[in-house]
């Protein structure tokens, strides 16, 4: 099986003075505003720092639950935020880092089988391995 979707930016100007506009297929994002204010200075809109850590959030969470059902387990609720950092290297700036951070509630199970499990998540999940040339930390909080 083949799935493909995509997203689209649109962009008029320059570096800083410049806006783009991001879109998904869904229409989830449409015509959703970015631009150098929205990433580095604090201002309204997204990023693609976000965007990367919403996708990370929302697969890696899913893989975590598909991991549980294999298990016999199923959560009363994961919450998962990712943290992704922007820096300024040598050669202009990278995303140095990820951080899942993982909050669940799983009957039937205790933290050490759980975070287990999240870690196997981790390593399955497809965004995951996309981003793999980054460093990616998880921490759990359980119960």
């Amino acid at each position: 099986m083949k799935i493909q979707k995509n997203g689209s930016a649109h962009w008029v100007g320059g570096l800083k003075d410049g806006k783009g506009e991001v879109s998904t297929e869904s229409g989830a994002l449409k015509t959703q505003p970015y631009g150098f204010n929205t990433r580095f200075e604090g201002v309204p809109g997204t990023n693609p720092e976000e965007l990367i850590g919403a996708a990370h959030a929302a697969c890696f969470t899913m893989a975590l639950s598909l991991i549980l059902g294999e298990a016999g387990l199923k959560a009363d609720s994961l919450d998962t935020k990712a943290v992704v950092t922007l820096e300024k290297v040598s050669d202009g700036f990278a995303i140095t880092a990820i951080e899942l951070n993982l909050k669940g509630s799983v009957p039937g199970t205790n933290e050490a089988s759980f975070t287990e499990l999240a870690n196997k998540a981790k390593a399955g999940c497809p965004v995951s391995k996309a981003l793999a040339a980054v460093p990616i930390s998880l921490n759990v909080s359980f119960g």
